[in-house]
């Protein structure tokens, strides 16, 4: 149920997004916009890119493409059940979080997501950079600038933003994969002879991170869809078929060129008129760093609400950009995998809090109050992740995957368990969410049976 409290009883500015907290969402958003929108965000270059990791080496290629499936629709369907918690409410991720932890509790993962957003906005403008580079043997630098300039730009009017995502870059990104599709297609595909994934599980864990890498921004944006089963439905299907056409366009890709030596990106730029191709992907790709300039402006105001988000905006866009283009991000990637594994059991503990148990109204107001005991989910959650697939650090942060490992090793797990690190952190998160709030449930039963 949407709060009555006054945080929202400023008005919209323009009919965009609101400027603060304060004023209400406009619920402008349909099914097309919706759709477009979390498409365009799924066509990203990270997930070619990423499709070494999910190849299973030496199988059928369709042993890899039905993880590749697998994963998505659990990915986006965890995805899509979190935009409909944020059209219902009509409020953004992380004041959404006032409902399940309390408001002064909910700065703890503001605080990560903070971290995060900033932290892939630079990636992404890095990733854009180096491509574009590439592409057109040029420096990286002034790519780096165009593209951090232009997303912080889409940030100040996000809704409009959406509107042209969803009528033109989606369509315009369609047919640059479309077209990749069917020239590496039209080459012979041996088995991949080399892959990252060990299991048919650890590689749709791959391709469930992504889309619930989104889960604590889904909000941000469904908060002005008209309802909440358009959000799930645009949301899900959007981002889900996204996932998996630039997973296997990855895969296919590898196993059509791979064998020459090329990776993901040489390889699409191998192909006739390839060059054409990925430079309109580098353009759509801008997407992915306005969403995460736009959230990180926008968690920030579940701390202080009158912050004005384009000024928020405007100063997260400066950071990214010089973080991208300053310093060897490579380094910070696992650190941003780290969040997300944060996030996954968080996920896990608020599904079954706002979906499954009774919940009244959610409250997101400044008086939300605090609930600890679902901090115990979360963090059992996390330990159930990095005690099934520790996340990776080299050089000095080694001593966290080491000791990780240990404790694999004291409990008799084996490291190459081949399990889904995200569905096992998901599942402790739920079950015990389920057994910390029995008590609870158990009372308001009586109560409404009295």
């Amino acid at each position: 149920m949407r709060s009555t409290d006054p945080v929202h009883s400023a008005t919209a500015v323009d009919g965009d997004a609101p400027i603060t907290l304060a004023g209400p969402p406009p619920r402008t958003l349909g099914l097309r916009e919706t759709f477009g929108l979390w498409a365009s965000l799924g066509v990203s270059l990270l997930l070619p890119v990423a499709a070494t990791f999910v190849v299973l080496a030496d199988r059928p290629l369709w042993h890899t493409i039905g993880a590749i499936v697998v994963g998505a629709v659990i990915g986006s369907v965890l995805l899509g059940l979190g935009a409909a918690a944020g059209a219902r409410e009509g409020v953004p991720a992380m004041v959404l979080l006032r409902g399940l932890l309390g408001r002064r509790t909910s700065f703890l993962p503001t605080g990560f997501n903070l971290v995060q957003c900033v932290g892939w906005a630079a990636f992404e403008i890095l990733i854009i950079a180096e491509a574009a580079a590439r592409a057109l043997d040029a420096p990286r630098w002034p790519f780096a600038l165009a593209a951090g300039a232009f997303a912080t730009l889409m940030a100040l009017r996000p809704l409009g933003v959406v509107r042209v995502l969803a009528r033109y870059a989606v369509w315009a990104a369609l047919a640059a994969i479309g077209y990749l599709f069917v020239q590496v297609l039209s080459e012979p595909l041996p088995p991949v002879t080399e892959g990252g994934a060990t299991s048919f599980w650890t590689a749709a864990d791959i391709v469930i991170a992504l889309p619930i890498s989104w889960f604590p921004l889904a909000a941000d944006y469904t908060r002005h869809v008209r309802r909440g089963r358009t959000a799930f439905v645009g949301t899900a299907s959007g981002y889900g078929l996204a996932t998996v056409a630039m997973f296997s366009l990855g895969v296919i890709a590898l196993a059509a060129y791979g064998r020459g030596g090329l990776d993901v990106i040489d390889a699409m730029l191998a192909v006739p008129l390839g060059l054409v191709a990925v430079l309109v992907l580098l353009v759509v790709e801008v997407d992915e760093a306005f969403a995460n300039v736009y959230s990180t402006a926008v968690s920030a105001q579940n701390v202080v609400a009158r912050l004005d988000r384009r000024v928020l905006a405007l100063g997260v866009g400066v950071v990214a950009t010089t973080l991208a283009l300053a310093f060897d991000l490579a380094a910070y990637e696992p650190f941003l995998f780290l969040i997300g594994a944060v996030f996954v059991p968080l996920i896990g503990v608020f599904l079954i809090a706002y979906h499954l148990l009774p919940r009244g109204a959610w409250d997101v107001s400044d008086t939300a109050r605090a609930r600890p005991a679902l901090l115990l989910p979360w963090a059992a959650g996390f330990v159930a992740y990095q005690l099934t697939l520790p996340t990776f650090f080299a050089g000095p942060g080694a001593a966290w995957t080491t000791w990780w490992t240990e404790r694999q090793a004291d409990l008799g797990i084996d490291p190459a368990n081949g399990w889904s690190a995200s569905l096992v952190s998901l599942a402790v998160a739920a079950v015990l969410t389920l057994v910390v709030t029995a008590p609870g449930v158990v009372r308001h039963r009586r109560g409404a049976a009295a």
